[in-house]
């Protein structure tokens, strides 16, 4: 599929979920008229209509959805029509109560919120794949629908699941993954507390334990969640391509669901979509949603991809939920177009009066057309389609940062040297640098072809394959700069430590050994004496390593704590690359040293923005579309070289001045002056 085939219109997708059967059928002819006004030309319709597409098992009810469907299309509003397969009717559970979510602890979930059944449930499969091809039947040539969106958000709520159906399922993945208990026990490791099985049926899912379940098997349980959770997707997928010829997709929760693996599910959907959530908590959270824009974009192989949900304002599911400030919708919406995304989509059209999401935001909100929102959102409309160019268009980057869920799986376990090491933190730390410093970056999985990247840094690479550590020192040898940080390396794809011990698969490339980990107590501290270039004085925490070295040169060392005296960063040639290694935790402020060395190594050049003005390029075939956005309180001057401003239509000559909180688009000739990321 081309980069923009999935939307059949020369425009940037806009519109969000549109939920009309919580209305009255006067209200719709409302609501069309009000997208209209605010340029909507695309909803997502049906996601959570099951019960009432068939309200009754094998009845069905299209009445509604026919009607809803010619008023959009009549008002020249597109379609991506969902299946409802994320919100079983009440009828399925009562008839099927066996496919009913177990947790880990045995308790039986009930039916009134979301979230899907049982994806190993045969019932739940049947009835979800059967209803998939009712609609398609139905709607497959309606002039209306553009793309197909199976159920939602996979592993949100509903991950692991306990009950009979998913131990027998997991019971068979596992003979078709080891083939015989010989390979299962060797790759458990079942010798450590006389775990052994000597018979298939004695093999289980890891429920709760009276201490800690087999750290093996829990990463396998993860593996055989997400396979089914895609079976299901494909299952349905499946069921409408036998009928329809649109695209189809799901929307994934990138880097705020760690349920899926998003390089296997990429190459099942045929356009990729992503939902996004500004963690209400974190102050910086416009870094995070550029990271998971980032992500998604990765994982889709760098085609343009569909933002399918964020909101206007606050969300209604996080311990205090933060309303957005002025503007700041326009800028995290055009941070994911700037990243990538060729749809800016919400979650959702109208809010609700009623039931648990009430309290969310929405394109028209409770306070109706008077208010801000309604404003911002019209305006934003607005906006986007004067960005109609920049459709198609991609990013590209110098810098990959690896991202390999089944490693953040197994990091993440029980009974680790400390609690507080998690993937989740040295990601964003490593990222958030990479981002000050102005650099578009990559997620990449360590056993990809990394050899477009001047640099490739491995933020928590805990889980590292014989084969992935191959592959990156083959990256190195061909004149790679690689960035390595502490607990990377550890053990291989059944929780095992690598022969050899800790760090093994890297120690050529590394120049060193990791002969023990040195974590520190709670509040602890470390200073680093820094030496290349101007000596200068760091402070790190949480984690030293105890190293011998094997050839690489110490570029800080540590002046205190468990590790006094030793390496604490080291730099070691290896073929025509370099490999660094940091072996503590440096905060985002300390790690800049550190990068700014290795950027010399990797011929990256930050371009030196103001603080907090980002700046991403997207590459078409006869321009470059430059999106800058001030998320600071300070106006700021903008190295973007001439263009065209489009969002006002000014000339730009070099620089632009940003307003604090402004956004600006440059449309400029392909590889103009200013900065290349």
């Amino acid at each position: 599929m081309s980069d923009t085939s999935w939307f059949p219109r020369e425009a940037i997708a806009f519109g969000g979920d549109y939920n009309p059967e919580q209305w009255p059928r006067e209200v719709w002819d409302e609501d069309v008229a009000l997208m209209r006004e605010a340029g909507v030309n695309l909803v997502s319709v049906g996601i959570f209509s099951w019960a009432l597409l068939e309200p009754r098992e094998g009845e069905h009810d299209f009445a509604w959805l026919d009607d809803l469907l010619d008023l959009l299309h009549r008002n020249g509003i597109a379609v991506d029509l969902g299946t409802p397969t994320a919100s079983p009717p009440a009828w399925f559970f009562h008839a099927h109560p066996e496919a009913r979510v177990v947790t880990r602890d045995g308790t039986v979930q009930g039916f009134g919120s979301r979230g899907m059944a049982s994806p190993s449930s045969p019932a739940y499969r049947e009835a979800a794949v059967r209803i998939a091809s009712a609609l398609a039947d139905r709607y497959a040539q309606h002039p209306a629908v553009v793309m197909w969106h199976v159920h939602n958000e996979y592993g949100a709520p509903v991950g692991e699941d306990f009950s009979p159906a998913s131990v027998a399922a997991f019971r068979a993945w596992l003979q078709e993954r080891y083939g015989s208990l010989d390979g299962l026990n060797a790759a458990w490791g079942t010798a450590f507390w006389g775990q052994r099985y000597a018979e298939w049926e004695h093999v289980g899912a890891p429920a709760a334990t009276p201490s800690v379940a087999n750290p093996a098997q829990r990463l396998d349980f993860a593996r055989f969640t997400d396979h089914q959770l895609r079976a299901c997707f494909v299952a349905e997928r499946d069921a409408i391509k036998a009928r329809a010829t649109q695209p189809v997709t799901t929307n994934f929760m990138a880097n705020e669901c760690a349920t899926t693996d998003l390089w296997a599910w990429a190459r099942e959907v045929d356009v990729v979509a992503n939902d996004h959530y500004l963690t209400a908590a974190d102050e910086r959270g416009h870094v995070g949603l550029a990271l998971a824009a980032d992500l998604t974009r990765s994982v889709a192989g760098g085609r343009p991809w569909i933002l399918m949900e964020h909101s206007t304002s606050a969300v209604n599911w996080q311990p205090r939920n933060v309303a957005k400030r002025p503007g700041e919708m326009a800028r995290n919406s055009l941070t994911h177009l700037g990243r990538g995304a060729d749809a800016v989509l919400f979650f959702q059209w109208r809010a609700s009066r009623s039931g648990a999401e009430k309290f969310h935001s929405a394109m028209l909100p409770h306070a109706g057309t008077t208010s801000r929102v309604w404003r911002e959102v019209t305006a934003l409309g607005a906006d986007l389609g004067r960005l109609a160019e920049v459709r198609g268009s991609r990013v590209h980057a110098d810098v990959a940062l690896l991202w390999d869920t089944e490693s953040f799986w197994a990091q993440d376990l029980e009974w680790r040297p400390s609690v507080d090491v998690t993937h989740r933190e040295r990601v964003r730390a490593y990222y958030e640098r990479l981002w000050r410093d102005g650099l578009t970056v990559d997620m990449a999985h360590p056993g990809a072809d990394l050899s477009g990247y001047r640099l490739v840094v491995a933020p928590a690479s805990y889980l590292l394959t014989q084969a992935s550590a191959e592959n990156l020192r083959r990256y190195v040898a061909g004149g790679g700069t690689l960035l390595v940080s502490f607990f990377s390396g550890v053990v291989d794809e059944n929780d095992a430590v690598h022969a050899g011990g800790f760090g093994a698969p890297l120690r050529d490339v590394l120049g060193l050994t990791v002969e023990e980990f040195l974590p520190l107590r709670a509040g602890d501290a470390a200073r680093l004496l820094w030496t290349w270039g101007e000596e200068r004085e760091i402070v790190a925490d949480v984690w030293a390593d105890d190293i011998a070295l094997e050839g690489a040169q110490v570029v800080a060392s540590y002046l205190d704590g468990p590790a006094a005296g030793g390496p604490a960063v080291t730099r070691n040639r290896f073929g025509d690359g370099t490999a660094w290694y940091v072996s503590t935790r440096l905060g985002i402020d300390e790690l800049a040293p550190v990068l700014a060395a290795v950027y010399d190594d990797a011929r990256v050049v930050p371009p030196g923005h103001a603080h907090d003005v980002e700046v991403v390029t997207r590459r078409g075939a006869d321009a470059d579309y430059v999106v800058a956005l001030n998320h600071s309180g300070d106006d700021a001057k903008v190295r973007l070289g001439d263009g065209v401003e489009l969002l006002t239509g000014t000339r730009v000559a070099g620089a632009l001045d940003l307003p604090a909180g402004a956004v600006a688009v440059v449309r400029r000739p392909t590889g103009g002056d200013g900065p290349q990321e």
